[in-house]
This record gives structure tokens, C-alpha cells and sequence, in this order.
């Protein structure tokens, strides 16, 4: 069948720094200190990712239960996890609980985890993702939604709450997956990307897919990996532990050849991390210098900056983690 494009949900403006949670909680307790950083401090929104050690939406409503009412944002669920009535239905459930905007990301995971969960991958990651997003905005927007299409089948209808704003996001990383961004989603939300590559290639991307829509261009959101220069640490180990599983997949590469970088896990993870650093896609260095390469994203068209200090905390530990989203936020605030 032939999907329609989404209407935009009303788009904010940019919001500036976010934080990343560093690791996916084991216990929901451990996402309370990050949360009241986000709520005390300059950070506008706290971000979690997709996990198999437990569910970002049920950690950000604990927080919301312990007292931390905050925006948040997931980036990105896996769609191979959630049908896209189970996804609407979490993401209403989420902005309810937090009181604030909600960011929900989606995005379809690696054609190895879809023929995990599915049996075989999608035979358009563009098209299911298409679906998807169509059939979640029409039940977050009060619809009644058939949708018999060639990956999702949704037939039903969200009750409609009082609640806050809820952005449709989709996980961004090449140019086809930025024009779908620019049709049908709110936001792109982009993983590991350098910035002249946002500029050049996403960005102009994004504008087409808005422009041959008739919409407005969703707002770009880059969850940007850094780690302060410090005593006794290695830039290139703190890079490789944050970043060894996505500099794996195939698409990541893909994007990061394309941005200029070459990366070859299987020969000399090592010298890939190194190759990371020097093109951007990892900043490391002291506060001015991490200072300026976020600018770099401001100037490429980057509406929300995502600190993400994983490989600190994968290195060092959460205390650490804390500690150095503090003082970024510190010296870019």
C-alpha cells in the first residue's frame, strides 16, 4: 500500500546540551543521580539508549516517581522490539509519567538483530521505517489508524490524555534514512557522526526530504561521544570502549567511510579508535578544546547536543561519568 507522509508534530527550537545516560541501568536506582543532574543543572534533556539489560522507559518513570520530572529521550528503540501500537502506547505513558516533552527515537537495528527477533530482515529498512513512523504518530495524534501494510499491520486508537508534546524521532546515520527523517519524523537523531558530515551530507538530506514533503525540517539531534584529556588516560582506549560494538556493524562503517574516516575492527581496533579521533567522530582533549569541537555541531545545523561520556564510565566507572558530564556542561554552559 501507499503510506502517506506525517504531518509534523509541533517542532521546538533548539534546546541546546543533553546527557546521555553512560550505561543502561540494572537497577533503576542508579538512574537517579543522572536525573537530578539533568534537573539541577544547564543539560535540557536526559537521553537512553536501546538495551538488553533493561527498558528506558521504565527507568525514566522511576525517576519520575523518585521526584525528577524531566524531559527525556530515548534514542533509538529498536522497531524489531515494539509494534508500533506498544511503542505509541509507551511513549504516551512515558510523557504522562514525566511531565515534560518526550523524544521518542526509533529506528530498525541491524539487519543480524532483525533476523533474530523476525526470521529475516526487512526487505526495505526505509519502507518499515516508513510504516512505522506513520502508524505511531497517527495513534499519538488521536487517529483512527488502519495501516495493512507490507511490514506492520496497526488497526486501532490511543485513548487521547492531557499530557505533554511527544516528538516521533528516527535513528539517522546516511543519507537515504535523513530523507526519510525529513518526510515523516520530528526529529533525526544521529550516533557517532562527525560534524562536517551532518553538514554536508545529513543536513542536505533532511532539507530535500522536508522540501519534497511540503513540511517543515525536523529538528537534528547528535548524541556526540567526548572524553576530557586526563592524567594516566588514553584517548584512543576511552574511544574504543565506548564505540567497538557500533565500529563493528556494517552500516556504521558504511557512515564513517563515507565521512572520511576508515575503520577496521577485525584488523587493528586500535588504530580504527585513533582513525575515530582525528575525524571527529570522538572528541577528546581539555574542556576548550571539547568546548570548540561541540561547536563544530552547532555550526553544521545541530539543534540538540547529546554529551555521551559512555567510554568514561565504561573505563572508569558511573562516579567518574558523572563527574566529567559535569564539567562539560560546566565549560560549554
Amino acid at each position: 500500500m501507499s503510506v502517506p507522509s506525517v504531518p509534523s508534530a509541533s517542532v521546538t527550537p533548539r534546546t541546546g546540551y543533553s546527557v546521555l545516560m553512560p550505561f543502561t541501568p540494572a537497577r533503576h536506582e542508579q538512574i537517579l543521580p543522572f536525573a537530578a543532574l539533568t534537573q539541577w543543572s544547564a543539560a535540557h534533556r536526559l537521553w537512553q539508549g536501546q538495551s538488553s539489560v533493561g527498558d528506558p522507559h521504565q527507568t525514566f518513570a522511576y525517576a519520575a516517581a523518585s521526584g525528577f520530572h524531566v524531559p527525556v529521550g530515548t534514542g533509538v528503540t529498536v522497531m524489531p522490539l515494539r509494534h508500533p501500537f506498544e511503542a505509541a502506547l509507551q511513549a504516551q505513558a512515558l510523557a504522562v509519567a514525566m511531565g515534560h516533552p518526550v523524544v521518542a527515537g526509533f529506528g530498525p537495528g541491524a539487519a543480524v538483530f532483525q533476523r533474530n527477533m523476525l526470521g529475516a530482515p526487512y526487505r526495505s529498512q526505509l519502507g518499515a521505517c516508513r510504516e512505522y513512523v506513520t502508524a505511531v504518530r497517527g495513534l499519538l495524534d488521536g487517529e483512527e489508524v488502519d495501516l495493512d501494510g507490507e511490514f506492520f499491520r496497526c488497526r486501532g486508537s490511543l485513548p487521547t490524555l492531557p499530557r505533554p508534546g511527544i516528538e516521533i524521532g528516527l535513528g539517522v546515520l546516511r543519507p537515504g534514512m535523513a530523507r526519510l527523517a525529513g518526510e515523516v519524523a520530528d526529529t533525526a537523531i544521529t550516533w557517532l557522526t562527525p560534524a562536517p558530515y551532518l553538514r554536508d551530507v545529513v543536513v542536505p538530506a533532511m532539507r530535500e526530504g522536508a522540501a519534497a514533503a511540503g513540511r517543515p525540517v525536523p529538528r537534528l539531534v547528535a548524541i556526540v561521544p567526548v572524553a576530557l584529556d586526563k592524567p594516566g588516560r588514553d584517548p584512543a582506549a576511552v574511544a574504543l570502549a565506548s564505540n567497538s560494538g557500533h565500529m563493528s556493524m556494517p552500516h556504521y562503517t558504511d557512515m564513517l567511510r563515507r565521512s572520511g574516516i576508515e575503520v577496521d575492527m577485525k584488523a587493528d581496533p586500535m588504530a580504527s579508535a585513533k582513525a575515530l579521533i582525528a575525524g571527529g567522530g570522538f572528541l577528546s582533549g581539555g574542556p576548550a578544546e571539547i568546548s570548540a569541537g561541540l561547536e563544530r555541531y552547532w555550526e553544521a545545523g545541530v539543534d540538540e547536543i547529546v554529551i555521551n561520556v559512555t567510554g568514561v564510565h565504561l573505563t572508569q566507572g558511573p562516579r567518574v561519568a558523572l563527574k566529567e558530564l559535569e564539567e562539560v556542561l560546566r565549560e560549554v554552559a
